[in-house]
């Protein structure tokens, strides 16, 4: 019988985490928001996204993180507790910012992830807003266990193939395809925007700002990219509870 527990398959690199969250607070215009701001992160992972807005020298945060399993290198600056599921220990409308950063396809099956974004709603406050990303189900490469093609499987034998190709014995990830996400984020009572154009700019002007594609992606509009969207490889939501 095969281990089927999930993993955290958290990211420890510290410098990567701080791109991230600049990418974040760019997309989410945070220095636009009234301040101070109540942030959570779900999944805290190194810590490193926590950090960066708990300690930002011209963002007023007040920052707390969970995750069910404790990875963190940094620590300072901001609260962290331990959870067991995707139900959050905090009373409805706390935050202004909701950070869930490639937590959903870790948290189970359809109905766990539903529940997730349900938490989401339920803490944020009405005038808040949510960044959410996960990986597309059609990517390439699927980034936790470096394979191609392997979220393109059906699920049955998703774990047979990374198991034939010797890269671990069970798939516990849930990627996600662009509308069926989009209406799980309307069943919760959200109203979102897609950012997948927005990200995969700010990514390079952030992380290869010299570099020939970055130069290139500045001189090309919006509306040649927009349909590159499904080819993205992650899926990118700003979010907001939708009106009542």
């Amino acid at each position: 019988m095969h281990n089927e527990t999930r993993q955290p398959h958290a990211v420890l690199d510290l410098a990567s985490r701080h791109w991230k969250a600049l990418k974040i607070e760019r997309l989410l215009g945070l220095h636009t928001r009234k301040q101070p701001l109540r942030l959570l992160e779900i999944g805290t992972g190194s810590g490193g996204i926590a950090h960066y807005f708990a300690t930002h020298p011209g963002l007023r945060c007040e920052v707390d993180a969970v995750d069910v399993v404790d990875n963190r290198l940094v620590s300072e600056g901001y609260r962290y507790q331990q959870v067991e599921g995707v139900e959050l220990p905090f009373a409805a409308d706390t935050f202004d910012v909701v950070i869930s950063n490639h937590v959903i396809e870790h948290v189970g099956d359809e109905k766990a992830q539903l529940q997730h974004l349900r938490e989401i709603h339920r803490v944020m406050r009405p005038d808040g807003v949510g960044y959410l990303a996960v990986p597309s189900r059609w990517m390439l490469t699927e980034p936790h266990y470096r394979l191609r093609f392997l979220s393109w499987w059906p699920r049955r034998l998703r774990s047979p193939y990374l198991r034939l190709m010797g890269k671990g014995t069970f798939y516990d990830c849930e990627p996600l395809q662009m509308r069926p996400l989009e209406r799980m984020l309307e069943t919760a009572g959200f109203r979102a925007r897609n950012l997948c154009v927005a990200a995969l700019r700010e990514t390079f002007e952030i992380e290869r700002p010299e570099s020939h594609a970055a130069r290139l992606l500045r001189r090309v509009p919006d509306g040649v990219l927009h349909p590159m969207r499904r080819i993205i490889p992650t899926l990118i939501y700003r979010i907001e509870r939708a009106t009542q």
